[in-house]
């Protein structure tokens, strides 16, 4: 049981990291300095997230796995790509965060069918949660962004 609480913890402490160098780079390539303000909060909240995850499988004894996932590196490729081509847009980065939500979100909901100890249940629940309403808030931002955009070249 031990080694799927950590091999589960592992993969959600990758699902975290891919999530903390997302939204850094999104705070980095963002124009408006309220969405840089808000990806950086969220960068450092997920920045907790893997401390946590970290602490619970060092807590257990078990192996930590290093770096993000393949995915979350070309997500950052994408973002690293396009602002050389061209400097992203807020609504194309807003576009990117929430799809990476909406894979952490899956993530974490795939956890929580699994049997996991209270404790960790309660933290996997908590992050959960949390990208719930950070996809959720990011997507009400993409909207207004993409509203904006249409009126623009309606002009």
């Amino acid at each position: 049981m031990a080694t799927y609480v950590v091999a589960v913890l592992n993969k959600l402490i990758e699902v975290s990291m891919d999530r903390t160098n997302r939204f850094r780079a999104a705070a980095e390539g963002a124009e408006n300095p309220h969405l840089r303000i808000l990806f950086t909060k969220r960068a450092e909240e997920c920045a907790r997230s893997v401390q946590e995850f970290t602490a619970r499988v060092n807590s257990r004894g078990g192996e930590l796995e290093e770096g993000g996932s393949v995915a979350g590196a070309v997500r950052r490729a994408w973002l690293n790509l396009k602002g050389a081509v061209s400097k992203p847009t807020d609504l194309a980065i807003l576009e990117e965060c929430e799809r990476g939500e909406d894979v952490a979100k899956a993530s974490y909901r795939k956890a929580l069918e699994g049997y996991l100890p209270p404790d960790v249940r309660d933290s996997v629940q908590r992050q959960c949660d949390e990208a719930i309403r950070n996809h959720d808030q990011i997507r009400d931002l993409r909207e207004q962004y993409r509203d904006i955009t249409e009126e623009i070249k309606a002009l």
